[in-house]
């Protein structure tokens, strides 16, 4: 991560990766089968279990929202996070591994503390991180607290 913070997920190439990590390229490669698999083991690693806390349903979104929104303003995690995604457009394997690996797990915590159907609860993390990762594409910057209160209202909005 600290790579694709200092030169972008573009110019973080496997190569400087293991230098910087101080192994071979062939180390990386036994496994993990591409960049993308392992920035988004990296991802996973620096977003951790999903703090699903709250008295309510509502609570709950609200948090795991705001929860979202600062793991993606660190460091290097939204060039990270957005780098991942562009890569997997175009690689079907890339899909399967953020599908299964990123997104199922926070998915499944989800729709157990909500009590939402899987097809709800996908709509709303495209909502929350399609727009996080979108505000931070376009700015370089994370999302100001007052607009990520607003985002909270309107995903609690379709919510209710």
């Amino acid at each position: 991560m600290r790579t694709v913070h200092e030169l972008g997920y573009a110019h973080a190439t496997v190569d400087r990766i293991a230098a910087a990590a101080g192994v071979a390229k062939t180390t990386i490669y036994r496994r993990w089968p591409s960049k993308g698999a392992l920035i988004t083991a990296c991802l996973l690693d620096a977003f951790g279990p999903a703090p699903l806390k709250g008295a309510n349903r509502e609570e709950v979104m609200s948090s795991a929202i705001r929860w979202t929104a600062a793991k993606i303003g660190e460091a290097g995690i939204g060039a990270a996070f957005a780098g991942v995604f562009t890569d997997a457009v175009n690689d079907p394997a890339l899909r399967q591994i953020l599908a299964s690996q990123l997104q199922d797990p926070y998915r499944l915590a989800l729709q157990d503390a909500l009590g939402e159907p899987e097809n709800r609860v996908l709509f709303f993390i495209d909502v929350v991180v399609g727009t996080l990762l979108h505000r931070m594409g376009m700015t370089g910057e994370p999302m100001a607290d007052a607009d990520v209160d607003a985002l909270v209202e309107m995903v609690l909005r379709g919510l209710r």
